[in-house]
């Protein structure tokens, strides 16, 4: 029995970890495709942090990425900059490989 127990364990603490970076990822990804945004915005290095920050706590206000994809397009297009949504999914999508590349080089 204590076999059965110990692989139970083992699966839940490798699902938590999945869960964990993943939540990292998206983190990350979201953190780089405000940097993205902001360059495209022109916006001073201090704006661009904070820009970020504004990015990753949009990504709670619903499940998955249209929250981003909103404000990512909407911001854009506020600013002057020609963006619609497939332009800012496609970047979305490059700085989540950049993303997992960060973090895998990081461990």
């Amino acid at each position: 029995m204590t076999m059965f127990d110990d692989r139970e364990r083992a699966e839940e603490a490798k699902f938590a970890r999945d869960q964990e970076m993943l939540f990292r990822i998206t983190a990350r990804r979201n953190r780089l495709v405000a940097q993205w945004a902001a360059k495209q915005m022109q916006l001073t290095p201090a704006e661009t942090d904070a820009y970020a920050k504004a990015v990753v706590q949009a990504d709670f206000e619903e499940a998955g990425d249209e929250d981003v994809i909103r404000k990512l397009v909407g911001d854009l297009t506020a600013a002057g900059v020609e963006a619609d949504e497939p332009t800012v999914r496609r970047a979305l999508e490059e700085q989540a490989v950049e993303a997992r590349r960060q973090l895998m080089e990081s461990r």
